[in-house]
Parts: structure tokens; sequence; C-alpha cells
């Protein structure tokens, strides 16, 4: 996958581009007739410079499209005559997808000021468009780059997680935090003896729905035995203020 700027005025919105590459796993900059090559020390190039140093110069755009069997233009002119077919980004997204596997495919952007002139769109096989609205169809360079890549990205195979799934709590350990769930609902009132049956085995289920992981159901159990605690010392508490002694009475 090539991306190529076809002669970018600004070397921030240079770094910008090779940013958003880096960001989504693409390494291959071409530059045709850049305004001004002091982009390699384009400071919005963030973990980027590398790309940069590595970027390609060319003269002419037919030299930077040497070897690609597809070539993708951009452009926010919907009703232009390009006399090929023009698509939105996410089919064109698909499509791309489908022929960098097996060829490779350059993405073409203009410069900020006009975009890409009929004689660059002449080497485009068919084009693309960010679906912005009417009125304001134009975008910065850099974004425009970082919107194509990322949807380019989105479907293409789901990296790995960087974490582990934690494990999921055994079903002892469901069934401790269940009992001690349902005896603290008992002496709140919740579950009358009338329904207890058929009240405990939906509280299990519950229980079993949640899917909690191993530490999760640890920390559950432990606030649900401070509350059952609570209740218990507060019913003792209760109790002995109610008595009276055959003295005090």
């Amino acid at each position: 996958m090539r991306v190529v700027l076809v002669s970018p005025r600004n070397p921030l919105n240079i770094g910008a581009a090779a940013r958003a590459m880096s960001n989504f796993g693409f390494t291959d900059l071409h530059l045709v007739t850049p305004y001004d090559l002091a982009f390699r020390e384009a400071r919005s190039a963030v973990n980027a410079h590398s790309i940069l140093e590595r970027a390609q110069v060319h003269a002419t755009l037919a030299e930077a499209l040497a070897g690609c069997t597809l070539v993708v233009g951009t452009t926010s002119l919907g009703n232009r005559d390009l006399h090929a077919p023009l698509y939105r980004l996410e089919r064109a997204g698909r499509l791309i997808r489908q022929q960098w596997e097996s060829a490779p495919v350059a993405l073409l952007f203009g410069s900020e000021k006009f975009g890409l002139a009929n004689e660059d769109l002449s080497h485009c096989h068919w084009y693309l468009r960010i679906p912005t609205r009417e009125a304001h169809g134009s975008m910065n360079l850099g974004q425009a780059v970082a919107v194509c890549l990322y949807e380019l990205r989105r479907a293409a195979r789901v990296p790995p997680a960087g974490f582990d799934a934690p494990p999921q709590a055994p079903a002892d350990d469901l069934e401790r935090m269940t009992t001690v769930l349902i005896d603290l609902l008992r002496k709140s009132g919740y579950v009358h003896e009338r329904t207890r049956e058929s009240n405990e085995l939906k509280i299990r289920r519950l229980v079993r729905r949640l899917q909690l992981p191993k530490h999760d159901a640890e920390v559950w159990l432990g606030m649900l035995r401070q509350i059952l605690w609570r209740l218990d010392a507060q019913a003792i508490h209760d109790a002995g203020a109610n008595c009276v002694s055959p003295k005090e009475s």
C-alpha cells in the first residue's frame, strides 16, 4: 500500500500524513514535487520520523506509481466528469483491501490548495471521495489521509487483544456469593418464605448470567459479607436495646 502526495505545500501536513500512516500501520510514503524539501524535519510527524526519512521523492507522478497495479485518486468533487468510477470511501476501502494482498496499490492525495489536477487523475483507475457535507467538501491533507487509512484498516484483520481475558469465577465461588446474597435479601425482607424457593432459583441464575471474572466475584462476595455483618450487628444492637432487665422494671 503506497501513499502518494502530489505537490504537497506544507511540511506540517506531510508530517501529519506520516503520523497517520504510522497510526494505522502503513510505511510506504512517496512525494511528487513537494513544495519544500524540509518536510523530513516536520514536527507534526510525532513518532513517525522514520517514515519521513524513508519517503521517496519523485519528479513526476508516473515515477511514483511505477510497479503499482491499482491507482486510486481522492477527490471531493462529486459532480466532476472524471471519466472513471467514483466510489464513497466505505466501498472504496473494500475494493482496495481486496487488491493490496496480491499486488501494489497506490492511493493519491493532491495538494492542499488545488487537490489532484485532471492530469493527475488521468493516471488513476478509479476515484474515491470522503462523504463530507456538500457545503464544505474539502479536508485538510493530513486529516484526509488519516480518515482514508482508518477506513482501510478498520475492516482488516483484527489484531490480537493486548491483554488476556481474566479467568472466570469458578462455580464454587459463584455459589458462595449466591448463598450470601440470598441470606442478605432474606434478612432485608426482599425474599419471603412463601416464595423463597423460586426466588433462590432466579437469583442463582442471575448471578451466573453476570459472567463475573474470579477477582470481581471475590470483591462482590467481600462487599456482600460486609453488608450482611452490618445487618446482623444492627439486629443484635436493636435486640439488646429492646430488652429490659428486672431491676430496671
